[in-house]
């Protein structure tokens, strides 16, 4: 059996990253006008020249060709000062148009000779490249008006110099009507380049919104399981010698309790998944989870009292997780600041056009109660600050602070009207 040879691409499993990316399939097609602009002035004043010199030669100038006296010289110079100004066709528009046209007037009037072929070029151009309509506009009617003048069209009209007045007229207006469909591309381009900006940089702010929404529902999920793993654990450590059996049970919660921020922390990355996996996921949680989350909280702090006022179906769900997220993130602030010692009094009221949230401790901790809520500030935390976030993007608000006589206080009004949020 014949081994593939060096070349193949069986032989080079990096071939395909080495190779050189291909060029699309279609290209624009750019003239010799586009690729190399000056080589081409160079060659239409070329042209121009040896046109001019041709036309005079079949007149009854070709006696300048001979170059007998100063006049035949002086014509042959204002014809290839006239020729070669073009140039400057692109740069200087109206300028050159000027040079060109007043060498036609020296032919014209003084010497020996009629007329460039340039004068057709340089009209061209001044209405291809010159920016300044009212200068253009003026420059072509100072030329129509020679070219008027030349044929003696107001004494003697004829078939001949009408045909140059409106070949003249033509040369102007079609590169005028060139400039106004490059200007309109050229618009276009822009306008497209700006949109494309403006997708890309949309793009970023929804990533950017996106990711500090998953970094919220992140802290909010981690912190409260891990408070709650982290009080259990130390209460099992305690008690694990003079009581085994309620050192298991604790252990047992703790399991729970990160099996249960393992699932929620699933369901959240479960929208980052491409579409295409099978994944199950579950509803967000709402109003109606709060019994199992004071439940779990009831295992941890000693004293935990939840009130509900009013029906929880009408609320938004949106409205319903944001409660949910500001009372979780309140009572993992308890677990973390004050301790098992405890005792927290969450209030939760549904009225027809907003929803108020209330969560209050005593402060009974271990730590002093000043220090209790500035190590967050200090630690760089960003639990109050995600809460305050939360109501705010719904519409509502929300205080946090220290209450008279110890503890603190975090409320929360949410409006659950499509006006308010």
């Amino acid at each position: 059996m014949k081994s593939p040879s060096p070349t193949t691409p069986a032989s080079n499993p990096h071939n395909a990253s080495t190779e050189l990316p291909k060029l699309p399939v279609w290209q624009p097609f750019r003239g010799p006008f586009v690729r190399w602009p000056q080589m081409t002035d160079l060659l239409i004043a070329t042209l121009a020249f040896l046109l001019t010199l041709l036309m005079w030669s079949r007149q009854d100038a070709s006696d300048v060709l001979a170059l007998q006296s100063l006049w035949d010289v002086a014509a042959f110079q204002c014809a290839f000062v006239g020729c070669f100004a073009l140039l400057w066709r692109r740069t200087h528009p109206w300028q050159v148009h000027a040079v060109v046209l007043g060498a036609t007037l020296i032919l014209e009037l003084g010497l020996p000779a009629e007329g460039i072929v340039a004068l057709a070029f340089s009209l061209y151009s001044l209405g291809r490249y010159e920016a300044n309509t009212r200068v253009s506009l003026i420059a072509v009617l100072a030329t129509l008006a020679f070219v008027v003048q030349d044929e003696r069209l107001l004494v003697q009209p004829t078939a001949g110099g009408t045909v140059s007045v409106m070949l003249a007229w033509a040369l102007w207006y079609s590169g005028r009507r060139l400039r106004f469909r490059g200007e309109y591309l050229r618009l276009l381009e822009e306008r497209a380049e700006y949109l494309e900006r403006e997708r890309n940089a949309e793009s970023e702010r929804a990533v950017a919104a996106e990711r500090t929404r998953i970094a919220r529902e992140m802290h909010d999920v981690v912190a409260h399981q891990v408070s709650l793993m982290t009080v259990q654990a130390g209460a099992a450590r305690t008690i694990s010698r003079n009581n085994p059996e309620a050192a298991s049970e604790a252990m047992t919660a703790v399991e729970a309790a990160g099996r249960h921020a393992l699932s929620e922390m699933r369901h959240l990355l479960g929208v980052l998944r491409p579409a295409s996996d099978e994944t199950t996921l579950t509803p967000q949680p709402g109003l109606g989870d709060l019994p199992a989350l004071i439940e779990k909280v009831r295992h941890v702090v000693a004293r935990v009292d939840y009130k509900a006022h009013g029906e929880y179906d009408g609320v938004p769900a949106r409205v319903a997780l944001a409660a949910y997220r500001i009372i979780q993130e309140s009572l993992t602030n308890v677990i973390k600041h004050v301790g098992a010692e405890a005792s927290v009094r969450v209030s939760v009221s549904v009225a027809p056009d907003h929803i108020a949230i209330c969560v209050q401790d005593d402060g009974a901790g271990e730590q002093p109660l000043g220090e209790q809520r500035s190590d967050e500030q200090q630690s760089g935390g960003h639990g109050i600050a995600g809460m305050r976030e939360r109501a705010e993007l719904l519409g509502g608000h929300l205080r946090a602070g220290v209450i008279d006589g110890g503890g603190f206080e975090v409320t929360a009004q949410l409006p659950t009207t499509e006006g308010g949020t």
